[in-house]
């Protein structure tokens, strides 16, 4: 697969509508050309503590962070005609169909393909498949894991490597 955009969700709270962050890379002929990173206003707006704990964000960061659908209008254009590529692609679809659901966006059935289910089909020799671990073996060394920029670009080094 040499063009695709690979999408990261952090969400605020166990509801996957609330989005908070999304990192997207873009490749094109097997090169990483373009990332989107934003910080986004969930829906529901509040945060679990365990949610935090993960990625780090509050309340606080995202306060005056603009709504899902203002940051959506920017990645569209980017992602358009592309295939997505998530670690896990059913937590990152749900999210997306979710707060699309939320602000009763048409929802343009993006297809996505899945890094997490590919390693395990293709790298079974691992001790687990969790992003960090996958991303190391196919060379890509994650420092930021949990940024959902950081994210989208090891899951696009590891597509690039095993899709």
């Amino acid at each position: 697969m040499d063009n695709f955009a690979a999408i990261d969700f952090e969400t605020a709270n166990n509801e996957r509508s609330s989005v908070c962050a999304v990192g997207i890379v873009i490749v094109r002929n097997g090169e990483m050309v373009d990332s989107f990173y934003s910080l986004i206003q969930p829906e529901p707006n509040y945060y679990n503590y365990w949610c935090s704990q993960v990625h780090g964000l509050c309340r606080e960061d995202t306060e005056e962070a603009p709504v899902f659908p203002k940051v959506w209008a920017q990645i569209a254009p980017l992602i358009e005609g592309l295939p997505l590529v998530a670690h896990n692609s059913p937590f990152d679809e749900g999210c997306l169909k979710a707060v699309f659901r939320v602000y009763q966006m048409d929802y343009p059935d993006y297809k996505f393909y899945d890094t997490l289910r590919a390693s395990r089909r293709i790298l079974p020799e691992l001790e687990n498949h969790q992003l960090q671990t996958v991303a190391s073996a196919c060379g890509y060394d994650l420092k930021a894991h949990h940024h959902a920029l950081a994210d989208a670009e090891a899951c696009a080094a590891i597509a690039l490597e095993i899709l």
